[in-house]
């Protein structure tokens, strides 16, 4: 007989919205023009009572990609996915074999992702959340296409030495990810991540994360995202996210040298030919995307 799950780390705040993630990952899957794929996202959805009943195709939704949460919203984290899948890649072309997942949550690239076989993926996030993640993945066989580290630490507490001591090398290039992480944050929490980030990389590392430029972020609490979720799902993505005034890290980042990039969603739908376009009171408008990429030390 198998041994219960271990939900504690899913099954609410902002441990659930990793389960929404999930789900969001298995409707993209399963659509005809599917940005990313995640065979793993659905047993993540199903094995947690929490989701009892939450769609894995979009076929479930009576209104279909008419639905604000589950049509445009999951959309949305498909084409996420599919951006981040892309810089991750492209980071492992350059030569870099290390990537840090900070808020790891259900993210399953280490098995998804065709990277090289010497590439290591390291994942950060509460112990709840990993455990929940290795119990889905043994229970699919899920094998890894590469080395993966698990680091169960919260991000609030000192996950560098957790890092470090895990293996992961500050003298070899890196690609970190951060996503859908640093809104949940204190502004200066954020700060002192982004920096440390800096502080762990060398020449020929990258990092993507996800901010948001909203100064009121009340001002879309009406709005059809944040009301279909609240609605249906009953997550009030509003009383997570952390209202503090948003530092900068772009600009830091850019100050320390480093080449940055800032980009909304949008621009990746007209590029990608699917995913959300911007509407009437849109919870997205604020919504950005940054790519940022440290130059190698010029040689003496």
């Amino acid at each position: 007989m198998n041994a219960p799950f271990t939900t504690y780390g899913v099954d609410g705040g902002v441990g659930l919205t990793a389960l929404l993630v999930a789900a969001a990952r298995a409707i993209e899957t399963h659509r005809h023009d599917s940005l990313a794929q995640d065979e793993y996202a659905e047993h993540f959805v199903r094995a947690a009572p929490a989701c009892a009943g939450w769609p894995v195709r979009i076929e479930q939704v009576p209104d279909g990609e008419h639905n604000p949460l589950w049509g445009r919203f999951a959309r949305y984290f498909g084409l996420r996915t599919r951006v981040l899948d892309d810089f991750v890649l492209r980071s492992a072309g350059t030569g870099v074999r290390q990537v840090v997942l900070l808020g790891a949550g259900l993210d399953t690239r280490a098995f998804r992702l065709d990277l090289p076989s010497d590439c290591v993926v390291h994942e950060i996030d509460r112990a709840g959340v990993l455990a929940f993640k290795e119990q889905i993945l043994t229970e699919a066989a899920a094998v890894p296409r590469v080395k993966r580290v698990l680091v169960p630490v919260d991000l609030r507490a000192d996950w560098v030495t957790a890092l470090t001591s895990a293996g992961f090398d500050p003298s070899a290039p890196s690609v970190w990810l951060a996503e859908g992480l640093l809104f949940y944050l204190p502004a200066p929490a954020e700060t002192y991540l982004i920096d440390t980030v800096h502080r762990l990389t060398t020449g020929g590392s990258a990092l993507a994360f996800e901010a948001k430029l909203e100064k009121d972020l009340l001002a879309y609490r009406d709005s059809a995202i944040y009301t279909a979720t609240r609605e249906q799902i009953g997550i009030d993505l509003l009383d997570l996210f952390h209202r503090d005034p948003r530092p900068d890290s772009a600009g830091a980042l850019a100050a320390r040298g480093w080449s940055t990039s800032t980009h909304t969603p949008f621009d990746f739908t007209r590029l990608l030919g699917r995913g959300p376009l911007p509407e009437r009171n849109d919870a997205l408008e604020g919504n950005r995307w940054v790519f940022a990429h440290k130059p190698h030390e010029p040689r003496p």
